[in-house]
């Protein structure tokens, strides 16, 4: 148990250390070599197959640099340009042209990963700190919070198995899920019903880990009514594959 005196000179000195991580981590973006590519694509193979024990490194992470977001940009980078790649095969397949093509690639990348992203980590950390944090018995004991950037974090590692899904196994379903019909109704909403729980299970995951916030239970709901919905649209002939493509790609198919 620490003295209040103590706590707020560890707040304070925190806080100040806190301030500037966001600029270091913008500043890092450009500098490859401070960036641990190998690291990173262990973090993305491991999301796919054990995510728990991606976010049991977290808890390393917090314990060695009193942080729990990154301060490696390599995730959010390599993410941003396999997520390009995946849309540059998409624009060769489907499109005609080179300056649709690019519109197509910038659009994706901004609001598909990194402004829906950060609107989503911005709901997400208004949300844990003020809802789902531990209200503390002892007014000595050091305030935690979500950080922001943790928060985006979350949603990064939420956001890659469902990448793979939606942009790497869907390109090559594509030309099954295009067409008319049952099965391929089926199947899309299927691959997207999955993508979507996946994504909100890593949700709950990325904050469930948080030892100081309680009823993170509340991140799995979403994928309560993903499932519920998923039926109501299948019946109803709804192909969220060609209902998507159609925004980019509307005179190809």
């Amino acid at each position: 148990m620490l003295p209040t005196s103590v706590s707020k000179g560890r707040s304070s000195s925190s806080a100040s250390r806190t301030n500037p991580m966001f600029p270091q981590y913008l500043r890092r973006i450009i500098k490859w070599q401070q960036m641990d590519i190998e690291y990173t694509f262990w973090q993305m193979l491991h999301l796919c197959t054990s995510p728990k024990v991606v976010y049991q490194h977290t808890k390393y992470h917090k314990q060695t640099k009193n942080q729990w977001a990154r301060d490696d940009p390599a995730f959010v980078v390599i993410c941003s340009l396999l997520l390009s790649v995946a849309t540059i095969a998409y624009c060769a397949a489907y499109d005609h042209s080179a300056t649709h093509a690019i519109f197509v690639v910038i659009s994706v990348l901004l609001f598909h990963f990194l402004i829906t992203g950060a609107m989503l980590a911005t709901f997400c950390w208004f949300l844990t700190n003020s809802y789902l944090r531990e209200d503390s018995p002892n007014s000595h004991v050091v305030e935690q919070r979500v950080e922001w950037l943790y928060a985006f974090d979350v949603h990064c590692n939420s956001f890659f198995p469902m990448f793979v899904m939606l942009y790497v196994i869907h390109y090559f379903l594509s030309p099954l899920l295009m067409v008319h019909g049952f099965i391929p109704v089926l199947l899309s909403n299927l691959l997207f019903m999955a993508a979507a729980s996946y994504y909100h299970y890593l949700n709950f995951l990325g904050y469930d880990v948080l030892p100081f916030l309680e009823r993170t239970t509340f991140f799995l709901y979403p994928i309560g009514v993903c499932i519920v919905l998923s039926p109501i649209l299948i019946l109803s002939g709804f192909n969220p594959s060609r209902y998507f493509m159609n925004m980019y790609f509307s005179w190809r198919l």
